[in-house]
Protein backbone atom coordinates (compact mmCIF):
# COMPACT_ATOMS: atom_id res chain seq x y z
CA UNK A 1 0.00 0.00 0.00
CA UNK A 2 2.46 2.25 1.20
CA UNK A 3 4.76 1.88 -2.18
CA UNK A 4 1.62 2.61 -4.49
CA UNK A 5 1.24 5.69 -2.71
CA UNK A 6 4.69 7.24 -3.40
CA UNK A 7 4.77 6.11 -6.75
CA UNK A 8 1.71 8.43 -7.69
CA UNK A 9 2.73 11.26 -6.08
CA UNK A 10 5.14 12.80 -8.56
CA UNK A 11 2.80 12.08 -11.33
CA UNK A 12 0.26 14.57 -9.57
CA UNK A 13 2.73 17.57 -8.32
CA UNK A 14 4.24 17.82 -12.30
CA UNK A 15 0.71 18.90 -13.53
CA UNK A 16 0.02 21.71 -11.23
CA UNK A 17 3.61 22.90 -11.77
CA UNK A 18 2.69 23.37 -15.39
CA UNK A 19 -0.62 25.10 -14.84
CA UNK A 20 1.17 27.52 -12.20
CA UNK A 21 4.03 28.53 -15.03
CA UNK A 22 1.16 28.97 -17.60
CA UNK A 23 -0.72 30.89 -15.35
CA UNK A 24 3.06 33.21 -14.98
CA UNK A 25 3.48 33.18 -18.63
CA UNK A 26 -0.09 34.43 -19.56
CA UNK A 27 -0.05 37.00 -16.58
CA UNK A 28 3.50 39.02 -17.75
CA UNK A 29 2.13 39.04 -21.48
CA UNK A 30 -0.76 40.44 -20.11
CA UNK A 31 1.04 43.18 -18.07
CA UNK A 32 3.25 43.45 -21.39
CA UNK A 33 0.27 44.50 -23.59
CA UNK A 34 -1.39 46.34 -21.07
CA UNK A 35 2.38 48.41 -20.61
CA UNK A 36 2.84 48.42 -24.47
CA UNK A 37 -0.72 49.95 -24.94
CA UNK A 38 -0.33 52.52 -22.10
CA UNK A 39 2.87 53.52 -24.03
CA UNK A 40 0.98 53.57 -27.61
CA UNK A 41 -1.51 55.98 -25.93
CA UNK A 42 1.03 58.71 -23.90
CA UNK A 43 3.51 58.47 -27.30
CA UNK A 44 -0.26 59.27 -28.94
CA UNK A 45 -1.01 61.81 -26.35
CA UNK A 46 2.45 63.04 -26.56
CA UNK A 47 2.85 63.40 -30.54
CA UNK A 48 -0.80 65.19 -30.49
CA UNK A 49 0.14 67.67 -27.86
CA UNK A 50 3.30 68.25 -29.95
CA UNK A 51 1.02 68.53 -33.21
CA UNK A 52 -0.96 70.88 -31.62
CA UNK A 53 2.04 73.00 -30.62
CA UNK A 54 3.53 73.13 -33.77
CA UNK A 55 -0.01 74.25 -35.47
CA UNK A 56 -0.58 76.74 -33.42
CA UNK A 57 2.89 78.07 -34.01
CA UNK A 58 2.26 77.98 -37.81
CA UNK A 59 -0.70 80.20 -37.28
CA UNK A 60 0.91 82.75 -35.35
CA UNK A 61 3.31 82.68 -38.12
CA UNK A 62 1.06 82.67 -40.81
CA UNK A 63 -0.74 85.68 -39.60
CA UNK A 64 1.98 87.77 -39.10
CA UNK A 65 3.41 86.82 -42.97
CA UNK A 66 0.12 87.79 -43.89
CA UNK A 67 0.12 91.39 -41.86
CA UNK A 68 3.08 91.82 -43.43
CA UNK A 69 2.28 90.74 -46.77
CA UNK A 70 -0.71 93.37 -46.66
CA UNK A 71 1.33 96.41 -45.29
CA UNK A 72 3.92 95.44 -47.86
CA UNK A 73 1.16 96.11 -50.57
CA UNK A 74 0.20 99.60 -49.54
CA UNK A 75 3.55 100.51 -49.49
CA UNK A 76 3.78 99.08 -53.08
CA UNK A 77 1.23 100.83 -54.11
CA UNK A 78 1.93 104.10 -52.01
CA UNK A 79 5.91 104.33 -53.40
CA UNK A 80 4.23 103.46 -57.14
CA UNK A 81 1.91 106.41 -56.96
CA UNK A 82 5.06 108.43 -55.69
CA UNK A 83 7.04 107.96 -58.69
CA UNK A 84 9.39 105.18 -56.58
CA UNK A 85 10.84 102.05 -58.11
CA UNK A 86 8.71 99.01 -56.32
CA UNK A 87 10.66 95.91 -58.42
CA UNK A 88 12.72 94.48 -55.09
CA UNK A 89 9.94 95.03 -53.18
CA UNK A 90 7.35 93.18 -55.36
CA UNK A 91 9.81 90.48 -55.61
CA UNK A 92 10.55 90.12 -52.26
CA UNK A 93 6.43 90.05 -51.54
CA UNK A 94 6.35 87.33 -53.57
CA UNK A 95 8.28 85.31 -51.90
CA UNK A 96 6.48 86.35 -48.66
CA UNK A 97 3.43 84.80 -50.57
CA UNK A 98 5.71 81.37 -51.36
CA UNK A 99 6.51 81.07 -47.81
CA UNK A 100 2.81 81.63 -46.65
CA UNK A 101 1.84 78.73 -48.78
CA UNK A 102 4.26 76.50 -47.80
CA UNK A 103 3.41 76.72 -44.21
CA UNK A 104 0.13 75.17 -44.92
CA UNK A 105 2.12 72.46 -46.46
CA UNK A 106 1.49 69.96 -43.73
CA UNK A 107 4.41 67.83 -45.91
CA UNK A 108 7.11 70.22 -45.91
CA UNK A 109 6.83 72.14 -42.72
CA UNK A 110 9.03 71.50 -39.97
CA UNK A 111 9.81 73.24 -36.30
CA UNK A 112 13.53 74.23 -38.27
CA UNK A 113 11.63 76.18 -40.97
CA UNK A 114 9.11 77.70 -38.53
CA UNK A 115 12.25 78.55 -36.44
CA UNK A 116 13.50 80.32 -39.79
CA UNK A 117 10.26 82.07 -40.94
CA UNK A 118 10.08 83.74 -37.32
CA UNK A 119 13.46 85.04 -38.14
CA UNK A 120 12.52 86.13 -41.57
CA UNK A 121 9.43 87.62 -40.24
CA UNK A 122 11.76 90.77 -38.27
CA UNK A 123 13.86 91.27 -40.80
CA UNK A 124 10.60 91.92 -43.02
CA UNK A 125 9.19 94.40 -40.07
CA UNK A 126 12.70 96.25 -40.54
CA UNK A 127 12.07 96.47 -44.28
CA UNK A 128 8.88 97.77 -44.01
CA UNK A 129 9.92 100.79 -41.54
CA UNK A 130 12.77 101.13 -44.28
CA UNK A 131 10.34 101.70 -46.98
CA UNK A 132 8.07 103.94 -44.72
CA UNK A 133 11.39 106.14 -44.64
CA UNK A 134 11.55 105.67 -48.06
CA UNK A 135 7.84 106.71 -48.81
CA UNK A 136 8.53 110.17 -46.56
CA UNK A 137 11.20 111.41 -48.84
CA UNK A 138 9.52 110.37 -51.41
CA UNK A 139 6.55 112.41 -50.42
CA UNK A 140 8.75 115.34 -49.50
CA UNK A 141 10.16 115.59 -53.34
CA UNK A 142 6.94 115.36 -55.12
CA UNK A 143 6.12 118.30 -52.29
CA UNK A 144 8.67 120.20 -53.99
CA UNK A 145 7.84 119.18 -57.37
CA UNK A 146 3.99 120.71 -57.47
CA UNK A 147 5.55 124.18 -56.18
CA UNK A 148 8.22 123.56 -59.22
CA UNK A 149 5.79 122.60 -61.45
CA UNK A 150 3.22 125.06 -60.56
CA UNK A 151 5.80 127.93 -61.36
CA UNK A 152 6.99 125.81 -64.83
CA UNK A 153 3.01 125.66 -65.84
CA UNK A 154 3.00 129.42 -65.74
CA UNK A 155 6.46 129.36 -67.70
CA UNK A 156 4.43 127.11 -70.12
CA UNK A 157 1.15 128.87 -70.51
CA UNK A 158 3.54 131.85 -71.74
CA UNK A 159 6.06 129.85 -73.75
CA UNK A 160 2.95 127.93 -75.45
CA UNK A 161 1.13 131.13 -75.98
CA UNK A 162 4.59 133.01 -77.40
CA UNK A 163 4.87 130.00 -79.85
CA UNK A 164 1.08 129.51 -80.71
CA UNK A 165 1.58 133.24 -82.28
CA UNK A 166 5.21 132.06 -83.68
CA UNK A 167 3.35 129.64 -85.16
CA UNK A 168 0.58 131.66 -87.24
CA UNK A 169 3.26 133.97 -87.67
CA UNK A 170 5.46 130.87 -89.36
CA UNK A 171 2.11 129.93 -91.14
CA UNK A 172 1.55 133.21 -93.04
CA UNK A 173 5.11 133.58 -93.81
CA UNK A 174 5.01 130.16 -95.76
CA UNK A 175 1.57 130.81 -96.90
CA UNK A 176 3.43 134.23 -98.57
CA UNK A 177 6.12 131.81 -99.86
CA UNK A 178 3.90 129.20 -100.92
CA UNK A 179 2.30 131.67 -102.80
CA UNK A 180 5.35 133.63 -104.03
CA UNK A 181 7.21 130.11 -105.31
CA UNK A 182 4.58 129.04 -107.36
CA UNK A 183 5.27 128.80 -110.81
CA UNK A 184 3.45 130.70 -113.74
CA UNK A 185 3.42 129.72 -117.81
CA UNK A 186 3.98 132.98 -119.73
CA UNK A 187 3.77 133.28 -123.54
CA UNK A 188 1.52 130.70 -124.46
CA UNK A 189 0.41 129.67 -127.27
CA UNK A 190 -2.21 127.50 -128.63
CA UNK A 191 -1.89 126.50 -132.55
CA UNK A 192 -3.40 124.06 -134.72
CA UNK A 193 -1.00 122.08 -137.03
CA UNK A 194 -2.05 119.85 -140.26
CA UNK A 195 -0.75 117.20 -141.75
CA UNK A 196 1.90 119.57 -143.98
CA UNK A 197 3.48 120.82 -140.32
CA UNK A 198 1.61 124.26 -140.74
CA UNK A 199 0.54 125.79 -137.62
CA UNK A 200 -2.73 128.12 -136.94
CA UNK A 201 -2.90 130.00 -133.97
CA UNK A 202 -6.85 131.06 -132.12
CA UNK A 203 -9.25 129.93 -134.23
CA UNK A 204 -8.79 127.39 -136.99
CA UNK A 205 -11.27 125.05 -138.68
CA UNK A 206 -11.61 121.54 -137.60
CA UNK A 207 -10.47 119.18 -140.55
CA UNK A 208 -7.19 121.45 -140.46
CA UNK A 209 -6.58 120.39 -137.07
CA UNK A 210 -4.22 117.14 -137.16
CA UNK A 211 -2.29 117.83 -133.68
CA UNK A 212 -2.59 120.58 -131.35
CA UNK A 213 0.31 122.19 -130.66
CA UNK A 214 1.00 123.92 -126.92
CA UNK A 215 3.89 126.02 -125.85
CA UNK A 216 4.64 128.25 -123.11
CA UNK A 217 7.48 129.17 -121.13
CA UNK A 218 7.70 129.19 -116.91
CA UNK A 219 8.55 132.43 -115.93
CA UNK A 220 11.41 133.27 -113.70
CA UNK A 221 11.18 132.98 -110.05
CA UNK A 222 14.10 133.82 -107.37
CA UNK A 223 12.04 132.27 -104.61
CA UNK A 224 10.76 128.72 -106.40
CA UNK A 225 13.77 125.65 -105.30
CA UNK A 226 15.21 123.83 -108.47
CA UNK A 227 12.83 120.60 -108.45
CA UNK A 228 11.47 118.16 -110.73
CA UNK A 229 8.06 118.91 -111.38
CA UNK A 230 4.90 116.88 -113.23
CA UNK A 231 3.31 119.03 -115.74
CA UNK A 232 -0.19 118.28 -116.15
CA UNK A 233 -2.71 120.26 -119.55
CA UNK A 234 -6.17 120.01 -119.72
CA UNK A 235 -7.87 120.44 -122.69
CA UNK A 236 -11.79 121.39 -122.04
CA UNK A 237 -14.32 121.76 -124.79
CA UNK A 238 -17.78 123.86 -124.85
CA UNK A 239 -19.75 121.31 -122.97
CA UNK A 240 -17.21 121.49 -120.12
CA UNK A 241 -15.52 118.00 -120.55
CA UNK A 242 -11.84 117.15 -120.40
CA UNK A 243 -10.47 115.52 -123.54
CA UNK A 244 -9.20 112.72 -122.45
CA UNK A 245 -7.94 108.99 -124.07
CA UNK A 246 -5.47 106.24 -121.51
CA UNK A 247 -3.84 105.10 -124.95
CA UNK A 248 -2.85 109.00 -125.76
CA UNK A 249 -1.36 109.56 -122.35
CA UNK A 250 -4.31 110.95 -120.28
CA UNK A 251 -4.53 110.16 -116.56
CA UNK A 252 -5.82 111.47 -113.48
CA UNK A 253 -4.54 114.19 -110.53
CA UNK A 254 -5.34 115.07 -107.53
CA UNK A 255 -6.74 118.70 -107.60
CA UNK A 256 -8.15 120.64 -104.63
CA UNK A 257 -8.65 117.26 -102.62
CA UNK A 258 -10.57 115.92 -106.09
CA UNK A 259 -9.42 113.47 -109.01
CA UNK A 260 -9.33 115.19 -112.04
CA UNK A 261 -8.64 114.53 -115.43
CA UNK A 262 -5.92 115.49 -117.62
CA UNK A 263 -5.61 115.45 -121.05
CA UNK A 264 -1.44 115.24 -121.42
CA UNK A 265 1.15 114.92 -118.34
CA UNK A 266 5.20 115.99 -119.09
CA UNK A 267 7.61 115.74 -116.28
CA UNK A 268 10.48 118.54 -115.80
CA UNK A 269 13.16 119.72 -114.01
CA UNK A 270 12.50 123.49 -113.18
CA UNK A 271 15.88 125.54 -113.09
CA UNK A 272 14.33 128.94 -113.36
CA UNK A 273 15.99 129.41 -116.64
CA UNK A 274 12.33 130.53 -118.46
CA UNK A 275 12.88 127.51 -120.04
CA UNK A 276 10.35 126.46 -122.86
CA UNK A 277 7.71 123.29 -122.30
CA UNK A 278 5.98 121.53 -125.21
CA UNK A 279 2.94 119.90 -125.97
CA UNK A 280 2.02 118.06 -129.38
CA UNK A 281 -0.71 116.17 -128.40
CA UNK A 282 -2.68 114.04 -131.42
CA UNK A 283 -6.44 113.73 -130.91
CA UNK A 284 -6.88 111.26 -133.33
CA UNK A 285 -10.40 111.84 -134.18
CA UNK A 286 -11.86 115.38 -135.34
CA UNK A 287 -12.80 118.29 -133.06
CA UNK A 288 -16.10 119.28 -132.73
CA UNK A 289 -16.82 122.49 -133.57
CA UNK A 290 -17.11 125.35 -129.94
CA UNK A 291 -14.80 126.93 -127.52
CA UNK A 292 -12.23 125.17 -125.89
CA UNK A 293 -10.07 126.03 -122.70
CA UNK A 294 -5.99 124.69 -122.65
CA UNK A 295 -4.94 124.60 -118.69
CA UNK A 296 -1.97 124.02 -117.58
CA UNK A 297 -1.06 122.80 -113.74
CA UNK A 298 1.62 121.84 -111.31
CA UNK A 299 1.32 120.68 -107.40
CA UNK A 300 -2.58 121.48 -107.56
CA UNK A 301 -2.51 124.90 -108.81
CA UNK A 302 -3.20 126.22 -112.19
CA UNK A 303 -0.20 128.06 -114.21
CA UNK A 304 -1.78 129.43 -116.84
CA UNK A 305 -4.52 129.42 -119.40
CA UNK A 306 -5.55 129.83 -122.70
CA UNK A 307 -8.56 129.65 -124.95
CA UNK A 308 -9.04 128.80 -128.56
CA UNK A 309 -11.88 127.98 -130.71
CA UNK A 310 -12.46 125.20 -133.82
CA UNK A 311 -14.82 126.34 -136.43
Amino acid sequence: MNEQTNSTSPSTSEPKNSNKSLVYIVAALAILLVASIAVYFIRGNILKERNAELNAEIMVVYSRLDSIGNEMQVKITEIEQLGGNIDTLTMIKDSLEMEKESLLDARTRTSKQIRALKSRVEGYRELLVLKDTEISGLKKVNAELVVENKDLKTERNVLNQNLREAKKTEEKLTEKVQVASRLEAENILVAAVNKKGKQREDEFRARYIDKLQVNFNIAKNDVAPVSGKDIFMRIIDDNDNVLFDVARGSGTFELNGKETFYTAKQEILFDNTMQAVNFLYDKGSEYLPGRYVMEIYTDGYLMGSKSFRVK
